[in-house]
């Protein structure tokens, strides 16, 4: 039997997902509970990994084409110059 529940969301957070749940013509409760059952079902990110604020690490980083000096300037890119 469902279970009611009380969830506290930031005001534009909520109502980015009452957007996207209009968008898929479902209601806010089933937009709800389709994420959770997502993020529940799908595997793990970047358990154990210790973050190191590098981007070359970060697995959410993707490449999607780049200046043409990438490889001649990648650290400057990478780091911002800081190294």
């Amino acid at each position: 039997m469902p279970e009611r529940t009380t969830v506290v969301l930031p005001g534009p957070l909520k109502q980015r997902a009452v957007n996207r749940a209009r968008e898929q013509g479902i209601s806010f409760g089933e937009f709800v509970r389709r994420a959770v059952e997502n993020m529940l079902t799908a595997p793990p990110r970047g358990r154990g990994r210790k973050k190191t604020g590098d981007p070359f690490w970060d697995n959410l980083k993707v490449y999607d084409g780049g200046p043409s000096d990438l490889a001649a300037r990648h650290d400057d890119y990478l780091y911002g110059g800081k190294l």
